[in-house]
């Protein structure tokens, strides 16, 4: 198992972020954050359905803010080497790029596959 810290992580994602194309960035104006929380889904108190990433748009703008401590504690949960790292890091981002991207295009495509999927994790944790 390897639990990166949390300044190799920033590195790794500095590194992710890059492969992006440019125009992922278009009216991202608060960028990509890395902030050391631990973020459980207030929906699902006990049920440690963790949040790894988000997309914001608010007041401050539109940015993406991820997890370390919900990737280390995932980390730990699932033994993950510094690949798994990268991926879910790797995925995360895309997710919530894409989330950006259909926010600029007027689209929710991902909002409604994400509501479908705590739909049917609600259905199998017995919640209402």
């Amino acid at each position: 198992m390897d639990i990166l810290t949390f300044d190799q992580v920033g590195d790794l994602l500095d590194e992710l972020a890059e492969k992006f194309p440019p125009e992922f960035y278009k009216d991202l104006n608060g960028g990509i954050s890395l902030l050391p929380d631990t973020i459980s889904d207030p929906a699902y108190p006990g049920k440690d359905l963790l949040i790894l990433g988000e997309y914001c748009n608010d007041q401050m703008g539109r940015y993406i803010n991820l997890y370390y401590g919900s990737f280390a504690e995932l980390a730990q949960r699932e033994n993950w080497t510094e690949t798994d790292w990268e991926e879910e890091l790797y995925d995360t981002l895309a997710h919530e790029f894409t989330h950006h991207v259909e926010g600029l295009a007027g689209e929710r495509g991902l909002e409604l596959k994400d509501e479908a999927y705590l739909e049917q994790f609600r259905r199998e944790t017995g919640e209402s």
